[in-house]
């Protein structure tokens, strides 16, 4: 069965996350963007778990969809797999770690283990993504200890401060990490600033899947980045497909554009300064205007630990395809901020015709697109799926820009609004 898996999301029990992250309003968003599969998120929050309990049942093995479901059929629902991100922040060799860890569990009695062990350690009650001073190997112990079914995944591995790769408290490689526990790690997290390209340039991955997800906090942000998966509907079928790197299950990655990442490039927000990787060696690593260390990104630290060239591909990669959302193509074409009832119009009348945005994104043809929206959606969606944008790369906590249209080419499509 060929899906779209998005497994590390936030409920509204994590800080600095929307009220609407609850399992009805995550399984409506997840309908419109064509994501079958929704990692349930935050199982470590007792209230959360407790929701989860109160109000999923059991579909396919290991698997879950809400009770009495209104959004069609039972076949047709939302399916959710138990996951949970935990935030590691310990000392080791000298250096403060913090480390973010993605745990997929198989049912609700596993994961009732977990959250008494991580309890022990931790008050689990103050925010979805529970802190732990806890060593990433440990959690690793402590959760296959319990079941070897789990499945253990570094989230966002380059980001600069909470990641197994990041410049500012993470290690050079997965083994310095995990040590006697690396063998149990078969996946890693593209995360939103980079992807399987840049990762492909270290051969210490080459032995761990890819996987990439939205990390949303909010219904909007659900599928940003994705899984395609065409194997059985089952969490052990997910996790084998997986493990396995098999192309034949695993299809495909959805993927930002990794400069529109908040830490694809080096610089200081406060400073207002971006810079390249050969930039920040220019300077030194010293900001020019404040003095301090620069914040490196992942694209510099992508090339510190790189030991082959740019446009690497190993054998076997699982293939990726790097988009934009609806939204913020509409948004761009009309020239106005992508949560505005225009661009939400225009967003529903498409997914009312074609179904779900994926397929908008992914599948329909321009000439069926041109049928019921505007030449220039249409083409900014050709352009996006053939990668004709211009980037501006994000850096230090600042999104990156992608712009689809010139500076000209939008002045000539804003005077089209009156289409909409």
């Amino acid at each position: 069965m060929k899906f779209i898996a998005d497994f590390h999301i936030h409920s509204k029990y994590s800080r600095a996350t929307s009220s609407q992250m609850d399992l009805e309003h995550i399984a409506e968003a997840a309908h419109q963007k064509g994501i079958k599969l929704m990692g349930t998120g935050d199982f470590t929050h007792p209230e959360w778990f407790n929701n989860l309990k109160e109000k999923l049942e059991p579909a396919e093995p290991g698997l879950f969809r809400i009770k009495n479901q209104e959004l069609g059929i039972k076949d047709e629902a939302t399916r959710f797999i138990l996951t949970s991100e935990v935030s590691c922040i310990y000392s080791k060799n000298g250096r403060v770690r913090k480390i973010h860890i993605l745990i997929f569990a198989p049912d609700f009695e596993t994961v009732e283990k977990i959250n008494t062990q991580l309890g022990w350690i931790g008050n689990l009650k103050v925010d979805g993504r529970p802190i732990l001073g806890l060593d990433a190997k440990e959690l690793v112990k402590i959760v296959l200890d319990i079941s070897e079914d789990c499945f253990v995944v570094p989230c966002h591995m380059w980001t600069p401060w909470f990641s197994l790769f990041g410049s500012r408290s993470g290690f050079d490689s997965i083994e310095e990490c995990f040590e006697n526990y690396s063998k149990y790690i078969f996946a890693g997290e593209t995360g939103l600033s980079s992807d399987p390209k840049m990762n492909w340039r270290l051969s210490a991955l080459d032995k761990i899947a890819l996987i990439s997800c939205s990390d949303a906090h909010s219904p909007t942000k659900i599928g940003r980045e994705a899984n395609v998966f065409d194997t059985q509907l089952s969490y052990n079928g997910i996790i084998e497909a997986i493990k396995q790197k098999d192309p034949q299950k695993f299809l495909y990655t959805i993927e930002f554009f990794p400069e529109e990442g908040k830490y694809h490039y080096d610089g200081h927000r406060n400073c207002g300064i971006s810079c390249s990787p050969q930039e920040t060696k220019k300077y030194n690593g010293i900001c020019p205007v404040c003095g301090r260390p620069l914040t490196v990104g992942v694209l510099n630290r992508v090339e510190q630990l790189a030991d082959r060239p740019e446009g690497f591909r190993p054998e076997n990669a699982i293939p990726y395809k790097s988009l934009i959302p609806l939204k913020e193509i509409i948004a761009e074409v009309l020239g106005i901020g992508d949560s505005t009832k225009e661009v939400e119009s225009e967003y529903q009348k498409l997914i009312s015709q074609f179904g779900n945005e994926f397929d908008i994104l992914l599948n329909v043809s321009v000439s069926d697109l041109k049928s019921l929206t505007s030449p220039e959606i249409a083409e900014g969606i050709s352009r996006v799926r053939e990668g004709k944008v211009k980037v501006e790369p994000g850096y230090d906590g600042v999104y990156g820009k992608i712009r689809i249209f010139s500076e000209t080419e939008k002045k000539e499509v804003s005077g089209q609004k009156s289409l909409f």
